[in-house]
């Protein structure tokens, strides 16, 4: 199998030394394989994202001496595809709107009889639409009042064990995974004003890009759970994973776009080299 991955940023700044270990590590994974190496834009953020910034992703991959196919898949030009998805999940009776607000939900987790468990969708919570009435949920609906398309999960991961069995996912650091997505609680895969998620829009578009090997940070080690169901819900090809670990500065912090000397732009100004960087980075 021919070897695909890809790097992945959001264009809501400069890129900084923690995107450049990661984006080294995904085309060095595809070049040592003969494979292929991918560039994506997540800018389905449109109040942060910046068409500046995707130039400058450009620009600073360019200056590392990494190569990517064309065209650049760029995640606001593919709402239709996202839909398409999560209007298979709703036929399949798993999306339901969620009227609740984020202190609404820590008022209910907050009970005593409640103890959440944290994840990729913060807080967990799980069949929020029984906290009111049909009548009332659809007078809402009509109104067109903000709400969240959350995925059910207790159903979800029971159809996809009757349709697969027991579902498993490989990473290349910590190996075989059993797929447990249940303690995320009903994640959320779209807004009213926001299409899709990250869960969602990363799962089809990975599947869309035909991406066999996907590089990426530890911090979203557990997300792959979720990540897991939907392909498995959606019948879409498994990838390998790789989950790196994250750079972080003399204080332990990881590194972040607020850090301003240490993105890319910086150091190339300041008179660093492409070698120069891959040394800091430990590559």
């Amino acid at each position: 199998m021919t070897v695909v991955s890809r790097f992945a940023p959001s264009p809501t700044g400069l890129l900084h030394l923690g995107h450049a270990f990661s984006a080294l590590q995904a085309f060095e994974a595809a070049r040592e394989a003969g494979g292929r190496f991918l560039l994506r834009i997540e800018d389905i953020d449109t109040g942060r994202c910046r068409e500046e910034f995707v130039a400058a992703i450009e620009e600073d991959l360019a200056w590392l001496g990494l190569t990517w196919e064309t065209p650049v898949r760029r995640q606001s030009e593919h709402m239709a595809d996202y839909r398409a998805a999560l209007d298979r999940l709703d036929a399949m009776g798993l999306i339901y709107p969620c009227f609740l607000s984020r202190r609404d939900l820590r008022d209910a987790l907050s009970a005593p009889h409640h103890a959440p468990a944290g994840g990729p969708d913060d807080p967990a919570v799980t069949d929020t639409d029984q906290r009111m009435s049909p009548d009332e949920r659809a007078a809402r609906l009509a109104r067109g009042e903000p709400h969240a398309l959350r995925l059910r999960m207790a159903r979800a991961i029971e159809m996809a064990a009757a349709a697969s069995g027991p579902l498993t996912w490989r990473d290349e650091q910590r190996g075989l995974q059993t797929c447990d997505p249940m303690r995320f609680g009903d994640v959320v895969l779209a807004r009213k004003d926001t299409p899709t998620s990250y869960h969602l829009a990363v799962t089809v578009d990975d599947a869309a890009q035909g991406v066999t090997m996907v590089v990426r940070g530890e911090d979203l080690f557990e997300a792959t759970h979720v990540h897991r169901l939907l392909q498995a819900l959606l019948g879409l090809p498994v990838p390998r994973w790789r989950h790196h670990r994250l750079l972080v500065d003399d204080q332990g912090r990881r590194f972040a776009k607020r850090d301003r000397g240490l993105t890319l732009r910086a150091l190339r100004e300041a008179g660093h080299t492409p070698d120069a960087v891959r040394t800091m980075i430990g590559l």
